[in-house]
């Protein structure tokens, strides 16, 4: 058995279209592997150890003959392709009905009792790159002080505001009456704050963003750890994305660096448990950006800080990376892209080189950790733990 279970998700790092991805305009994309690509070879050579060469065919990481951690790909059984249905699934629940998408902006009855809620009208409403949003309307938003509001291909209601027009909490607070003033059908998955700063010709949005979500529909991987007694700690966007549910600590991180020292200073503390991360900058900053050259230099400042994540581990423990969803920077528009998910599964004191082959669902990581933990079943998955311990080290 496990003592703690450590899950970092590297958000949108996907490993190749799956089957139905041509249904999400999302056909050909493979975000890992166009990343390597576009700069000559991606230089992972600590992810390369663990067996991430073994997935797939890439230019720069290559297929080490004796991995030191096991391996797998994962396709995606729930509807959708959003970081919260991503994580909801690694977590034991498949979402497989589809949550309400925009494509035309938000219809009146959304738009009208939201605006006289916050006592103004709304600029925006269409489907944009954040980046490109606050471009467009970033000087407008500034001379009425009304809101930007825009979606995206997942289910979003997004709220873009420079911090000289709407003060932060202010800001916070408005995205609060949108999450309880969205109900079905129109039960968006997330409600988003995106304050931004700058001038007209340089708005640049800030680390400040916060996500207001549905809460997951079912008993997750989380609560039932904190239910058995277990140590639950979620760092970067995890309280978000779970609804702040399941939690017994919650650290809030702006960057995947920060990210990376908060899972080194909980590791520190050899409390019986659960670790989960998210580290959003190669989805965030550079996926949604189409940067292929800054999404491969965030990867690779990644693998550098690994060997570190993989030396404060200690008997018992075992690292599980992984992501959520794709974000192929090389994809035409900027949205997520239905992808497979790859993981890399290393401990001091589990197998070493094992294939775990294609997946079913993301879920199956979630039932593994349940089963190593000792904890009661989750609803979907099928746990490959009795296969890691069936060779020594």
């Amino acid at each position: 058995m496990l003592r703690r279970a450590v899950i970092i998700v590297l958000d949108s790092v996907g490993l190749g279209a799956l089957p139905d991805a041509s249904a999400y305009g999302d056909a050909g994309t493979h975000t890992l592997l166009h990343v390597d690509q576009e700069v000559g070879g991606l230089h992972l050579p600590h992810m390369e150890t663990l067996g991430l060469g073994r997935l797939e065919r890439f230019v720069g990481i290559k297929p080490v003959a004796r991995p030191r951690g096991c391996y797998a790909k994962l396709a995606e059984l729930s509807v959708g392709k959003d970081t919260i249905i991503g994580h909801w699934e690694i977590a034991g629940l498949v979402q497989t009905s589809p949550f309400p998408t925009y494509p035309r902006g938000f219809p009146p009855e959304v738009v009208e009792p939201f605006s006289r809620a916050i006592g103004r009208g709304v600029l925006g409403n269409v489907p944009a790159s954040g980046t490109e949003i606050i471009k467009r309307l970033g000087a407008e938003h500034l001379r009425t002080g009304r809101p930007i509001l825009y979606t995206s291909a997942d289910s979003v209601f997004q709220l873009a505001a420079h911090k000289e027009a709407i003060r932060l909490e202010e800001l916070y607070a408005m995205c609060q009456k949108a999450r309880e003033m969205l109900v079905p059908p129109h039960h968006v998955l997330r409600v988003i704050a995106r304050p931004f700063t700058g001038k007209a010709g340089g708005f640049s949005r800030t680390p400040r963003r916060r996500d207001f979500s549905l809460p997951p529909p079912g008993e997750t991987l989380l609560d039932k750890a904190r239910k058995a007694g277990l140590q639950v700690v979620g760092i970067g966007k995890i309280g978000d994305i779970f609804g702040q549910r399941g939690l017994d600590k919650i650290i809030h991180t702006e960057s995947n660096e920060e990210g990376v020292e908060a899972v080194l200073e909980c590791l520190r503390v050899r409390k019986p448990g659960l670790i989960l991360a998210n580290l959003v900058d190669f989805d965030m900053i550079y996926g949604h950006r189409n940067d292929g050259l800054g999404y491969a230099r965030a990867l690779e400042a990644f693998d550098a800080r690994l060997p570190e994540i993989m030396q404060a581990l200690c008997s018992g423990e075992a690292l599980f990376l992984t992501s959520d969803h794709g974000c192929d920077p090389t994809h035409p528009g900027t949205d997520h892209t239905r992808e497979h998910a790859f993981l890399l599964v290393y401990s001091p004191d589990l197998c070493r080189g094992l294939d775990l082959g294609l997946r079913r669902s993301f879920a199956d990581i979630g039932q593994s950790i349940a089963q190593a933990l000792n904890l009661e079943p989750l609803s979907a998955g099928v746990s490959f733990w009795n296969e890691l311990k069936k060779m020594n080290p």
